[in-house]
């Protein structure tokens, strides 16, 4: 089945191109990284190697593109970091300003001595002084201030002395960045870094209230992934402007605690050296990481950024894979005929479609079963999969149709958000798989026309909610919810 690409009004490249081997990187290593991936079975979407300040590679597995903004997951928090470290730049905050002088009035009457001394710094680092993420309980607590619940969630260490990982520290230095600089985050970044950058398109993702994660939530293109990577890698500078403070990042990407294992967390080295202002410290450079496999990881010693984006967390494979299959292969002679041969795989990239016939051409229906808890639709919903020229029209509830395409992928935006779909007839079932493209995250749906029935399961369950309809909608708003 040869399955067509979606194609997008391209936009103007934000970094140059080159050749793997005119910047002294090895096409074989690259075939090296993609042939370990594919080996370890880790679903990637996206891969971009940027070596001398020149794209030397860049593949994307359709039905997966180039002009796709892809959800970042906690990849956002790096960015986050820039727009801290721009107030502080800009006089209006500093890394010893507290929680409680910064936003008064978030702050709980019955708030600890611990709780007041919270500063920019503790936050940044993740060493407030919880022992686990406290986003869950600082919902419970606050469920409309997450910055009060954060200050009332008890405190089981010394503040700066002992890293955790907590979604909530993000989300209050966002609000802080927010209240200093009278703009809101997406603003912000949007005024400072992305217009001058050329960088288009930056999506949110937002709570009930309107307000970005800031932990979470950002949607970019691979390139422009990489972009900031190398603005990371030339110390804030692009063109001939100076967008993010020099200083800045270097203490940004400089180690300011210890890392412990995360708990369900493989033990991967590379989570394990340090963290810094929001940045992970790696055996080679820093990265910055987000769920189900987003990473941008910055390698200043070998002027290398490396870009990639997948649907499977592969916290064992990356960013290891780099260093046992890239990095040996930097600065050897390379062979143009490698390169062919690398540029023709990289353009072949695809993900497996659903194989199948067809046929029946006739309208099936099925009640589904939502017991499961990777269930993309409520237990009981209504399932009709109509025939159409080339595919077919697939509803569910009041939801307005999705296009389903039979040897090609179709696109629909039922409620705004893109959504792309192939299927095929497997004897007397239907199947189908729906990419919410923009994410990481597909649904696989299987009708049994004969039995009525029908599932519908996530790859993958978003951390954000396993309601299908919701991650239909742009932007996508929901409680801080995530794990």
């Amino acid at each position: 089945m040869d399955l067509l690409r979606c194609r997008m009004p391209s936009q103007r490249a934000l970094l140059p191109r080159s050749t793997p081997a005119a910047q002294g990187v090895s096409s074989r290593a690259v075939g090296a990284v993609l042939d370990r991936l594919e080996a370890l079975a880790v679903e990637c979407h996206s891969i971009m190697v940027v070596r001398h300040g020149h794209v030397v590679a860049e593949g994307w597995w359709a039905p997966y593109s180039a002009e796709r903004p892809q959800l970042l997951y906690s990849l956002t928090k790096s960015f986050t970091s820039i727009a801290v470290g721009l107030a502080i730049s800009d006089g209006l905050l500093s890394l010893t300003d507290r929680v409680v002088d910064v936003l008064p009035d978030h702050v709980p009457a019955d708030v600890c001595e611990q709780g007041r001394r919270i500063t920019v710094h503790h936050l940044l680092s993740m060493t407030a002084g919880h022992s686990t993420d406290t986003l869950a309980e600082a919902w419970e607590r606050e469920p409309d201030d997450l910055v009060k619940g954060f200050l009332r969630v008890p405190f089981t260490e010394p503040e700066g002395t002992r890293h955790t990982y907590d979604n909530a520290t993000t989300f209050i230095l966002a609000r802080m960045v927010e209240r200093v600089t009278g703009r809101g985050l997406p603003e912000l970044l949007d005024e400072r870094l992305f217009e001058p950058m050329g960088i288009q398109g930056a999506e949110w993702d937002r709570v009930a209230s309107g307000a970005a994660f800031g932990f979470h939530g950002l949607h970019l293109t691979t390139e422009a992934v990489a972009a900031f990577g190398e603005l990371l890698l030339r110390g804030g500078v692009w063109g001939d402007r100076q967008l993010a403070p020099r200083d800045w990042l270097k203490l940004a990407t400089s180690r300011h605690s210890e890392t412990l294992p995360l708990p369900g967390w493989s033990q991967n080295p590379d989570f394990l050296c340090g963290y810094g202002y929001q940045f992970w410290i790696s055996r080679h450079g820093y990265h910055g990481h987000g769920a189900f496999g987003q990473y941008c990881v910055v390698v200043p010693s070998h002027d290398l950024v490396i870009v990639v984006t997948g649907a499977v967390d592969p916290t064992d494979a990356l960013p290891g894979v780099f260093w046992d299959c890239l990095l040996p292969g930097l600065d050897q002679a390379g062979i143009a005929r490698d390169d062919e041969i690398l540029a023709g795989r990289l353009r072949r990239l695809s993900l497996g479609p659903v194989p199948g016939t067809a046929g029946p051409e006739r309208s099936v229906e099925g009640r589904l079963d939502g017991s499961s808890e990777d269930s993309a639709l409520p237990d009981g919903t209504t399932v009709v999969v109509d025939p159409v020229a080339g595919g077919w029209l697939l509803r569910w509830g009041a939801m307005p149709a999705v296009e389903v395409g039979h040897g090609e992928w179709r696109e629909s935006s039922p409620l705004g958000r893109p959504v792309v779909a192939t299927g095929a007839w497997q004897d007397g079932t239907f199947v189908a798989e729906l990419y919410v493209i923009t994410t990481p995250h597909r649904v696989r749906l299987v009708v049994d026309a004969d039995a009525g029935t029908a599932l519908a399961t996530w790859n993958a369950v978003p951390l954000t909610s396993p309601n299908l309809e919701l991650h239909l909608r742009a932007p996508l708003m929901t409680r801080p919810d995530v794990a």
